[in-house]
C-alpha cells in the first residue's frame, strides 16, 4: 500500500477539524479526495452512506476487523466503532489523489505511525474546553448526556496534541484556514521537488 500523500486532522469534536477539512477539499491547487470513514454509529440527520460515513453493523464492523480490512480502527465509545478501511485508501490513491482525514486523535497517529514519511499529522486546537460545549451544544445533534462525554474525552484529546507534526489554533477561523491550506501545500508541493 503506497501512493500519494496522507493529511490528517484530528481535534476533539466541535473543533472546527470538519470545516477546515471541508474547505482545503475544495482547493484545486492540492488534489485531495476525503477519505470516508466506517462507522457501527447510526446515522445523524441527512448522513448518506458512502458520504459521510460508511455505516455498518456491530458485527459487521466486527467482521471487517477479523479479516484485517482496516488501516486503523477504534471503539471510541461503547459499540460505537470508527475505522478507516484499507480499500478507501487505495481507491483514492490509484485516482492518483492525496487522501486527506477527518479522524479521531488515536487513529490519526495510527495511520502516521504506519505511513510516517507520507503523513502530515495536524492537531486542530479550540480556543478552549469551554468554548467546545457552546459549540457543541449549537449543533442541536446530541444529547447533553453526549455532549458531557465528548468534554471529557476532549480534555484527553488535548493532550496528545504534541505528538502531532503540527498544531492549528481555531481561534478565528478564516487564519485557521489560511494556515491549513499554507501547511497542506507546502507538505504536497514538497513530494513533488523530491
Amino acid at each position: 500500500m503506497e501512493g500519494g500523500k496522507l493529511l490528517i486532522f484530528s481535534a476533539p469534536s466541535g473543533s472546527g477539524k470538519t470545516t477546515i477539512v471541508q474547505h482545503l477539499l475544495k482547493q484545486p491547487d492540492l488534489n485531495l479526495a476525503f477519505s470516508v470513514s466506517a462507522t457501527s454509529r447510526p446515522r445523524r440527520g441527512k448522513e448518506k452512506n458512502g458520504e459521510h460515513y460508511y455505516f455498518m453493523s456491530v458485527s459487521e464492523f466486527k467482521k471487517h476487523i477479523k479479516n484485517d480490512d482496516f488501516l486503523e480502527w477504534e471503539e471510541v465509545y461503547r459499540d460505537n466503532f470508527y475505522g478507516t478501511l484499507k480499500s478507501e485508501v487505495e481507491r483514492l490513491w490509484e485516482e492518483g489523489k492525496n487522501v486527506i482525514f477527518d479522524i479521531d486523535v488515536a487513529g490519526g497517529l495510527r495511520i502516521k505511525k504506519k505511513f510516517p514519511d507520507l503523513t502530515l499529522a495536524v492537531f486542530v486546537k479550540p480556543p478552549s474546553v469551554d468554548e467546545l460545549k457552546i459549540r457543541l451544544k449549537k449543533r442541536s445533534t446530541e444529547s447533553e448526556d453526549k455532549i458531557n462525554m465528548r468534554i471529557a474525552k476532549a480534555s484527553v484529546e488535548l493532550a496528545t496534541a504534541p505528538q502531532f507534526d503540527r498544531t492549528i489554533r481555531n481561534y478565528d477561523l478564516d487564519t485557521a484556514l489560511e494556515e491549513a491550506h499554507t501547511l497542506v501545500a507546502e507538505f504536497v508541493n514538497d513530494s513533488l521537488k523530491n
